[in-house]
């Protein structure tokens, strides 16, 4: 007997749940382990090749995934994505080697040292993240999200082993942990039939390179807003220790949108299905309980950011890491706001709307900029509210956008 939908459904929530969990904390311990065998000082080119790794995953894993997810949901089948793979594939390839030409140039300025390594490597996370996304997208394609899961663990287990591997060797070039990051990727091959997409289904003609284009310009703006503050804070001179404090506020309570970015795997193809169907009422049911849940979240996460945040704070992160309590209120706040865009994101994508995504990002930032510069206080309160405004005119736009959308949709019945 076939395993009941519901079942299944809460199943796969649980595991990808649980699969981003691990996934976010593994990545943790992976750099914890670097920094541990080389030293600060030394570890700072396999930093920076860290960050570019985080981008690599906001501008390519993520919307390889998402366009795979929502075209094969249009056509009934992998043949699209089969049709058109390879040429989005070709511009990936030639994205991964310009970052890897501008890392060459910059390579002292960047990774403080001198050679190919760390350039080549800078194009193997840009062509390692895409294959990441493609067998991601494949296997959300097929409703294999249990697999998805399991594959946001095995990545970043498979780095931690090979680092604690290098560390107990002895191991002191950096080059050789940056390497370990690459081989992560390696995790692709758990599910090599999910790298070729089927013939199945028909052949739709859609853009794929501008929707793929259109999503990875909307998520580095979004991953830009959610992680820029302690950047912004340093450039205007905040302390050290204010910048560190900021970083882990974001960190702490970023932990539910790192949650959700798993999660959101089974999204894609649901919502895309009701798009293509003309489920309107469906649709704007999703969208009111968006609403519902951000209003009562914000509250839950104002009252709760400022009585519990600068304790926990303290507990995870050490003595003194702590922020005031209406900063952490508005910190949390505002996660609440990332969150809920991160949801209204996918519906754009959904919708078959990227570019317009990008562009609510964009009509958000002077928000963050007013906030900013409208705000009383110091350096680090300022901050704070830059980006609470920032995520919260993100999060009107989506709304506006979402609703405007509406309009789109095929005119088939409502059920």
């Amino acid at each position: 007997m076939d395993e009941p939908e519901a079942a299944r459904g809460g199943r796969d929530a649980t595991v990808l749940a649980a699969g981003s969990l691990g996934s976010g904390v593994l990545a943790y311990v992976f750099f914890a382990a670097v920094t541990r065998a080389l030293g600060a000082e030394v570890s700072a080119p396999v930093a920076v090749l860290w960050a570019w790794w985080s981008f690599a995953g906001a501008a390519l894993t993520f919307p390889l995934q998402h366009w795979i997810a929502r075209q094969a949901a249009i056509d009934q089948g992998e043949a699209g994505v089969r049709h058109q793979l390879p040429r989005v594939l070709v511009a990936v390839a030639g994205a991964s080697l310009l970052a890897g030409l501008v890392a060459w140039l910059a390579r002292e300025r960047l990774f403080g040292v001198e050679g190919w390594a760390f350039p080549l490597l800078v194009v193997a996370v840009g062509l390692g993240s895409a294959v990441i996304g493609v067998v991601r997208g494949t296997l959300s394609a097929r409703h294999r999200f249990t697999a998805v899961g399991i594959g946001l663990v095995a990545e970043n287990g498979l780095r931690c082993v090979l680092a604690g591997g290098l560390a107990v060797a002895g191991v002191d070039a950096p080059e050789a942990y940056g390497a370990v990051l690459v081989a992560g990727y390696a995790a692709a091959a758990l599910w090599p039939s999910a790298l070729v997409p089927r013939r199945t289904g028909r052949t739709a003609g859609t853009a794929a390179l501008g929707f793929v284009t259109g999503a990875s310009a909307g998520q580095l703006l979004a991953q830009a807003a959610l992680t820029g503050g302690p950047v912004l804070l340093a450039a205007v001179g905040g302390a050290p220790a204010e910048v560190t404090a900021l970083f882990a506020g974001l960190a702490l309570f970023r932990a539910p949108y790192t949650l959700a970015i798993g999660l959101v795997s089974a999204l894609t193809g649901r919502l895309t299905r009701l798009v293509v169907s003309g489920r309107r009422a469906a649709l704007v049911r999703v969208r009111r309980t968006v609403v519902a849940l951000t209003a009562a979240l914000v509250l839950l996460a104002g009252l709760g950011g400022a009585w519990l945040g600068p304790p926990v704070m303290e507990l995870v992160f050490g003595e003194g890491v702590r922020l005031a309590a209406s900063d952490t209120a508005v910190v949390a706040v505002g996660s609440v706001f990332a969150l809920a865009n991160l949801v209204l994101l996918v519906g754009a994508l959904a919708r078959g709307r990227p570019h317009a995504a990008a562009v609510v990002w964009l009509l958000a930032a002077p928000a963050g900029v007013a906030g900013y510069l409208l705000r009383g206080g110091d350096a680090l309160d300022r901050t704070c509210w830059a980006f609470l405004a920032v995520e919260a005119a993100a999060w009107v736009g989506f709304l506006v956008l979402d609703t405007r959308s509406d309009r789109l949709l095929p005119g088939q019945e409502d059920r």
